[in-house]
């Protein structure tokens, strides 16, 4: 007659037996399910939502990114990239749209710094479109909690119209029928703001030379 195992001995072999079976159903069995289902029914979000042109990603509808002169990098140099006028600029990152640096400056909205800076990129801005200072929208000068939203407000986005128009020797009229194209509406018609997809927009004017 074998004889019987310890308690102890019993205990870690019951032990050991729900270990693997949980490593199999939780570790193999359900990620394989989710990634199976989520392949076959929503592959474009399965797969980073990413925009591609002529078979290349550019990027991801749900991450912002900058669009600076060529030669420009964020950081390195101790100055933001110099913005590319022949593109829709995003809003501010506090980043640099670091997806590995995801969120925000932390200074309050009484902070000396903040507002030095939201002022001084009031003035930058300003500049940069053609317009008085007291138009720029405050999503033009203001970072999400994020850092990596890709949207601005369709106001910002009308404001930029005639700069890209003029830095690409189109007509302001396509344009801002562009722009118009990629407004997106508030969610379930009254959360939010009308917004505009930076990214999606830029692509789809790539393809307008």
């Amino acid at each position: 007659m074998t004889k019987p195992l310890p308690p102890v001995v019993r205990n870690h072999l019951t032990a050991l037996r729900i270990l693997v079976v949980f490593t199999l159903v939780t570790g193999v069995l359900y990620p394989l399910a989710v990634t199976g289902v989520a392949q076959g029914a929503f592959p474009y979000q399965a797969n980073g939502s990413r925009i591609t042109r002529h078979g290349t990603v550019m990027g991801s509808t749900l991450l912002g990114q900058n669009f600076a002169l060529p030669g420009e990098r964020p950081g390195g140099s101790g100055r933001a990239p110099r913005p590319d006028p022949a593109w829709f600029q995003p809003r501010p990152s506090a980043g640099g749209y670091d997806p590995l640096a995801s969120g925000a400056s932390n200074l309050g909205p009484n902070n000396p710094v903040l507002v030095r800076t939201v002022e001084a990129r009031r003035a930058a801005v300003a500049r940069f479109d053609g317009v008085a200072p007291g138009d720029v929208p405050a999503d033009a000068v203001t970072a999400s909690g994020s850092g990596l939203d890709p949207h601005i407000s369709a106001a910002y986005a009308y404001q930029q119209v005639n700069r890209v128009a003029t830095a690409r020797g189109l007509r302001p009229a396509i344009v801002r029928a562009l722009v118009t194209a990629h407004v997106q509406d508030r969610v379930l018609g009254f959360l939010g703001e009308r917004r505009v997809n930076v990214v999606q927009l830029n692509a789809a004017l790539a393809d307008h030379g």
